[in-house]
């Protein structure tokens, strides 16, 4: 094989809510922790184990806008999207990395239902953003992604 590929998939909850970064002509950014867990059971103490794993997500434009209006913390997730390190210096002049997903796919798992009384058409099940855009909702004149 002669390609390479940078591939990302992860299901998680909200560690907060989306937090939007606004830019000179109309441009977006939407940023969230997600948490991963893995859980086993330790053979020794015969006790059940569970590892939390941050990831910092990063979603652009329509689909960071979607984001903040439908998603809050706590909220189930999958993102799908590619790894992206940022290098910058802090305070002391030393260089630090960020490591990144930058969200290319995403689709909302948790029932909003249950949790604010809102009808199956008021929240979005799934989008599916083409290069840093979502495609227009098909049929309905709402807002929804789909």
């Amino acid at each position: 094989m002669s390609g390479t590929l940078n591939k990302v998939m992860l299901i998680g909850h909200l560690g907060d809510e989306v937090k939007m970064h606004y830019f000179d002509g109309g441009n977006c950014i939407g940023r969230f922790p997600l948490a991963t867990n893995e859980s086993y059971t330790n053979k020794q103490t015969n006790e059940r184990v569970t590892t939390t794993e941050w990831h910092n997500i990063v979603v652009r434009n329509k689909a960071a806008e979607i984001c903040e209006k439908y998603l809050s913390k706590g909220d189930k997730v999958y993102i799908e999207g590619r790894l992206k390190t940022r290098k910058w210096q802090d305070d002391k002049g030393q260089d630090r990395y960020s490591t990144e997903i930058h969200c290319t796919d995403f689709t909302f798992l948790s029932n909003k239902n249950e949790n604010s009384g809102a009808s199956p058409q008021s929240v979005p099940q799934a989008t599916k953003p083409a290069k840093d855009q979502v495609s227009e909702p098909i049929g309905d004149d709402d807002d929804l992604p789909f």
